[in-house]
């Protein structure tokens, strides 16, 4: 997201977001935890998904259970065309130019790991260059690294200042003609930055790279274009996108995904097989070895539907008020560190407390009805980069408020009042 774009997006006044309406629509947010109502401040690792999602996926197995392509039977048709407008819908939430360029996966992992063992094996040579930043999370370190060891490559890494952004200046130092894949987080799981992706990719351009993006942090929050961008691969996960576990979807340029080989062999991958040779099935069914995730992509198409109806515009401007809100309050805590304080950031408010283990904080707030996340939240570089075992993350999403934010710092005076 660039400056001009977050100064679009704060024309959206955040208290036209109906809140009320959309906490409704969450069936897991009216209950107790530990005889509290539940305050979900973690996002990042899994969002709750709307009724008409969890509608959706019931709707799929009383009524349309069956494999999809191929079946001509009743059920196997309307199995198909569901599954089939789904992956219409990522599409178009994308803004790609062809479903022929969705692929589906089980999520952002798998989706690097095809990108690494399919484009990297056939493109990647000894010598060549990776570059990634420090802020990644592990998915998108690991399997470059193995790449790197099963061809010769070299991993560099562009390294991130105090308040947790990629330093420029290094990003241009280390972006050579020997770079052949830069591969970048849009926002930080670990501290919510959101990198200026489309400059970059521009820049790995310019000297032949392909880019891939991890957009894992950034779909729920951010407006998605990737013709815009001009990035070769986007990647995303359905669990934080409102949507089920289990299904993700890999973007890539269709000129690309064709010279790409295989990533699995099986069904549905195939067009013709005997024991001498195989051709493969057109995109994307070529990167879509055996039976899919059907449910989980209808869930994902009817969490796309879901966003549409709430406006992501809306969506990103209350979420904005109130990380906003968030931070200002935790200022207000005398010892209180947040960790990750860049000039653009969405979501996420990560900190540590003098003294403390941000595990115990967990625990504490945990009884008190407030759910955050503690650790390295897979981004040891991270938390080697701030010389901390972890960090307590709080990640707001569309139906956090304000009045849960003053819980949550509640939580934080008490816990540290039994901790120091």
């Amino acid at each position: 997201m660039t400056p001009a774009e977050v100064s679009a997006a704060r024309a959206v006044d955040p208290q036209d977001f109906d809140i009320e309406r959309v906490r409704a629509d969450f069936p897991i947010l009216q209950q107790e935890v530990n005889g509290r109502p539940l305050v979900y401040l973690d996002n990042a690792a899994t969002t709750q998904k709307p009724a008409s999602v969890i509608e959706a996926l019931e709707r799929y197995y009383y009524l349309d259970n069956a494999n999809v392509h191929r079946g001509v039977h009743e059920l196997s048709e309307r199995a198909t065309i569901a599954f089939e407008a789904a992956r219409e819908k990522v599409r178009g939430f994308l803004h790609a130019d062809d479903a022929r360029e969705i692929v589906f996966v089980r999520g952002t992992t798998e989706a690097i790991n095809l990108v690494a063992q399919s484009y990297g094996r056939a493109n990647i040579n000894h010598g060549d260059e990776i570059l990634v930043t420090e802020m990644e999370h592990h998915s998108n370190i690991v399997p470059w690294q193995m790449l790197c060891e099963q061809t010769g490559a070299v991993l560099k890494v562009v390294p991130i200042n105090e308040r947790g952004e990629m330093i420029a200046k290094q990003f241009e130092k280390l972006l050579t003609e020997r770079t052949k894949i830069l591969a970048m987080t849009h926002v930080s799981n670990a501290l919510g930055t959101i990198n200026p992706v489309k400059s970059m990719i521009h820049r790995a351009h310019d000297v032949g790279a392909v880019v891939l993006v991890d957009g894992a942090q950034a779909v729920a929050h951010i407006q998605v274009d990737v013709r815009d961008l001009d990035c070769d691969f986007y990647a995303f996960s359905g669990h934080k996108l409102y949507g089920p576990t289990g299904i993700g979807v890999l973007y890539a340029k269709q000129n690309i995904l064709d010279a790409m080989p295989p990533y699995q062999g099986g069904g549905e991958m195939i067009e013709h097989v005997t024991f001498e040779k195989t051709t493969y099935n057109i995109l994307p069914y070529k990167f879509e070895a055996g039976t899919p995730n059907i449910a989980g992509a209808i869930g994902l198409g009817a969490s796309i539907d879901y966003l549409r109806t709430m406006g992501l515009g809306a969506i990103s401007a209350h979420e904005r008020s109130v990380l906003r809100y968030a931070m200002q309050r935790a200022q207000e805590i005398e010892g209180l560190r947040v960790i990750g304080t860049a000039e653009l950031k969405c979501s996420i408010l990560s900190f540590v407390v003098d003294g403390t283990h941000p595990a115990d904080f967990g625990t504490i707030l945990d009884q008190l009805g407030i759910a955050i996340r503690t650790g390295h939240h897979c981004a040891m570089p991270v938390m080697q980069h701030f010389a901390l075992p972890g960090t307590a993350r709080a990640s707001i999403g569309m139906y956090n408020t304000r009045e849960e934010i003053d819980e949550f710092i509640n939580g934080i005076v008490r816990a540290k009042s039994m901790l120091i």
